[in-house]
């Protein structure tokens, strides 16, 4: 399953890279996030990052643990989470343009189980409309955070 998602920002990469990346103020700019806790911090940048968020999702309050893999500040980041038998992946990429930037949200989910391989055969054309519309959302959020 794969999903990607634009907003266009009227504002500088730093200022959009400063919005998506102040993880501790996440459930306050998304309205989907109903609780996030920070578990562990890097000595420095952001690869190591890892928090707990709870958000609604499919009508259901689903709590993931996530971790970022990679970044490069001002372009974009990575992040990782686990959940029944899938490995979700999502990266937050800004493309400048000449009047703001482009900010970008790219989800795939691999499955690794049998039972996840076949949930995802069956179920994957209503999730991704649905998925498409929940990051959509959270693009409208962090945008009224500018």
């Amino acid at each position: 399953m794969k999903v990607s998602v634009s907003a266009f920002f009227p504002a500088k990469a730093e200022h959009v890279w400063s919005i998506i990346t102040d993880i501790d103020g996440a459930q306050q700019r998304i309205r989907a996030i109903k609780t996030l806790r920070v578990l562990s911090r890097p000595s420095s940048g952001l690869i190591g990052l890892k928090w707990q968020e709870t958000r609604t999702m499919f009508g259901k309050d689903a709590t993931e643990t996530m971790w970022i893999t990679s970044a490069q500040t001002n372009k974009y980041y990575t992040t990782c989470a686990q959940s029944h038998g899938c490995i979700y992946i999502t990266t937050l990429e800004i493309i400048e343009k000449s009047k703001g930037c482009e900010l970008t949200m790219h989800f795939r989910a691999e499955a690794h189980t049998i039972l996840s391989k076949i949930l995802n055969w069956v179920f994957s054309p209503f999730m991704n409309r649905q998925l498409k519309t929940a990051l959509s959302q959270d693009l409208l959020d962090l945008k009224s955070a500018l």
